[in-house]
């Protein structure tokens, strides 16, 4: 006995069409390249935000420095450098009055370059007179 099995190829199971296929290849590569341009911006937001907290942390430390030391009034336009995570920072202290003559408002504002407009970070306390 003998069995015969037609198969009947319908033009669903064909395959794609070159056309489809083409079209399929287009979206996907818009896709990705929407997906490279997010990943390239958050990447170039990571070091922004990297710098910014290093900054902050300079910013803090000199006004760390600046609320021990007892000299009175604090020095206005003091201005330095430091060394933190492998780079030079620049900080600049400015000396704020406050309607209390025993009281000062400190400002310590952070650059990557000395010659920067615009601080990277900017930090305000306020430090009091020490009775002596």
């Amino acid at each position: 006995m003998k069995i015969v099995v037609k198969y009947t190829v319908s033009k669903l199971s064909q395959g794609f069409t070159l056309i489809e296929v083409m079209l399929a290849m287009a979206v996907f590569s818009i896709a990705g390249i929407a997906i490279l341009g997010t990943a390239d911006t958050n990447a170039r937001n990571l070091g922004h935000l990297e710098s910014k907290i290093i900054a902050n942390w300079v910013a803090s430390n000199q006004l760390v420095e600046v609320t021990l030391d007892s000299s009175w009034p604090p020095k206005n336009n003091k201005k330095g450098k430091v060394e933190l995570a492998g780079q030079e920072w620049f900080w600049q202290q400015k000396v704020i009055k406050s309607t209390e003559k025993d009281m000062r408002a400190i400002v310590m504002e952070v650059r990557i370059e000395e010659k920067d407009e615009t601080a990277l970070n900017s930090l305000m306390t306020y430090v009091a007179k020490k009775n002596q």
